[in-house]
């Protein structure tokens, strides 16, 4: 008698398929800010149950990226000016950390790995918010993920989701979205030094500066709010 089960194809469950839907729709912009969304709506247009719906979207609500708007909807989740400096001063502890772990490790061809993902990230075919957004998050998320620890990336992925309230990073429509690229290679050549102290700097230094932004282009729309 074999000691072991026959494994079957796991197959996808059909509430994190709603999941992965809403959250393309957001990514892409298909979901606005200040849109309600109604599940019992959702639900007929990917022609699923209301079951599998509520859970997705519970599940983003718990993720921060939904807030619940009366009994049966959600919107987009908007952060305070308080709440983006404490997401910021989060990745500088996960990915400050992150750099210090790869400067420790003195590998090369890591190195090297990430310097071709930010060629190729940072080679924009757009210069739209969300192609910017995208980019600086793949950079990113490439040095994290450079590390192997796993648990980094997850808090990582939790605090890019929560700081998308994806309209967020929309609100710098009319700052030099340059100014979040271009510093990427500055961070290879800090793990190169040897220095983990400098390279964990580096990396603090950079975010903070991606802070400076956010917060420019939050009160740039406040001042065109009340204009």
């Amino acid at each position: 008698m074999s000691r072991f089960k026959k494994i079957e194809p796991v197959k996808i469950r059909l509430a994190d398929e709603v999941y992965q839907q809403i959250f393309d729709a957001i990514t892409r912009g298909d979901i606005a800010p200040g849109e309600r969304i109604v599940q019992e709506k959702l639900g007929q247009e990917l022609q699923v149950s209301r079951t599998p719906v509520r859970e997705a979207l519970l599940r983003l609500e718990q993720e921060g990226v939904l807030t619940i708007v009366g009994r049966s909807g959600f919107e987009i989740r908007q952060l305070s000016s308080s709440e983006v400096r404490d997401i910021y001063q989060s990745r500088e502890a996960i990915e400050g950390y992150s750099m210090r772990l790869l400067t420790e490790s003195s590998d090369s061809a890591v190195v090297k790995k990430i310097e071709a993902l930010i060629g190729k990230e940072e080679n924009l075919k757009s210069r739209t918010v969300r192609s910017y957004f995208n980019a600086n998050r793949n950079i990113h998320r490439a040095i994290v993920e450079a590390t192997g620890n796993m648990y980094l990336l997850e808090m990582f992925d939790g605090m890019w989701n929560r700081s998308l309230s994806f309209q967020m990073f929309a609100e710098i429509g009319n700052i030099d979205l340059a100014k979040s690229l271009g510093e990427h290679m500055q961070l290879c050549e800090a793990i190169r030094t040897g220095d983990a102290n400098h390279a964990v700097a580096t990396m603090r230094e950079h975010i903070s500066s991606g802070l400076e932004l956010q917060m420019e282009g939050i009160a740039a729309k406040r001042v065109g709010a009340t204009s």
